[in-house]
């Protein structure tokens, strides 16, 4: 990349049919690997963070300790770093601006259901939020998540069409990119689907058993995160090599 403004740098990468792929981390050792690895930008993930700081995901998490886990993983690092922050804690636009400034990052994911309920939230309602957040933060990357597929009802088709409905809103409103969140569990057409009726980037989460990065990107896609699915994985193997001492064996491999 030729420019030296972060945001516009990492806005940059979102290309159709060559996907900047985010491993989401959960801390600063983890945002360090990621970069070593050669990844481009840093993606944190809340369901991942949540659980680290002893917390519940869904905005269990106080917004201060949410915030100042993003901070510690932006001073890490020397990429763009866009975070995971539910849909916000409920705070003012301007203030969700003013404290992703403060933490260093440059993007943010913002989410359309309320993690009170359980459901969606109306359309129109997100789209003022997701304009409000961008009127404060011109520059900001976003990210709307579009839920639909995770708490919304219908059959397949539906889905589709009413995450389109929304994503194009969001678009409208704002969104740099939109993320419609497990869609991948369904065919790959469908991805396909949504990418051609938003007309913008589109962020798919990659998941075991779903379509690979090479079929992603074949169907447009511009960005594929891993959600907590890192720190799932990692927390596996925790767990058994824990079980390994407990039963007095050793939790490495033999030699």
């Amino acid at each position: 990349m030729t420019t030296e403004n972060p945001a516009a740098r990492l806005r940059a990468l979102h290309v159709p049919g060559t996907p900047l792929v985010l491993p989401n981390v959960w801390d600063a050792a983890g945002a360090r690997a990621v970069v070593a690895a050669g990844f481009p930008a840093v993606a944190t993930a809340s369901a991942a963070i949540a659980p680290a700081l002893g917390y519940d995901d869904h905005e269990g998490t106080p917004p201060d300790e949410m915030f100042a886990a993003v901070a510690r993983i932006a001073r890490a690092v020397d990429v763009p770093v866009t975070a995971d922050i539910e849909r916000g804690y409920r705070l003012p636009p301007d203030e969700i601006d003013a404290r992703l400034a403060a933490t260093g990052a440059v993007g943010c994911n913002l989410e359309d259901s309320d993690a009170r309920t359980g459901e969606l939230v109306p359309v129109e309602e997100q789209a003022r939020l997701i304009a409000a957040v961008r009127a404060a933060g011109p520059d900001l990357v976003i990210n709307a998540r579009v839920d639909v597929f995770m708490v919304g009802s219908g059959a397949r088709p539906e889905r589709v069409e009413e995450a389109v409905r929304r994503g194009r809103a969001y678009v409208d409103a704002g969104a740099d990119c939109v993320y419609p969140i497990i869609i991948d569990r369904l065919d790959v057409s469908d991805v396909r689907t949504f990418v051609d009726g938003i007309g913008a980037p589109v962020n798919v989460a990659f998941l075991p058993g779903g379509p690979s990065l090479a079929d992603l990107a074949e169907v447009g896609v511009a960005r594929i995160s891993f959600g907590p699915g890192l720190f799932r994985l990692l927390q596996g193997h925790f767990e058994a090599a824990l079980q390994a001492i407990a039963a007095g064996g050793s939790p490495y491999p033999a030699a």
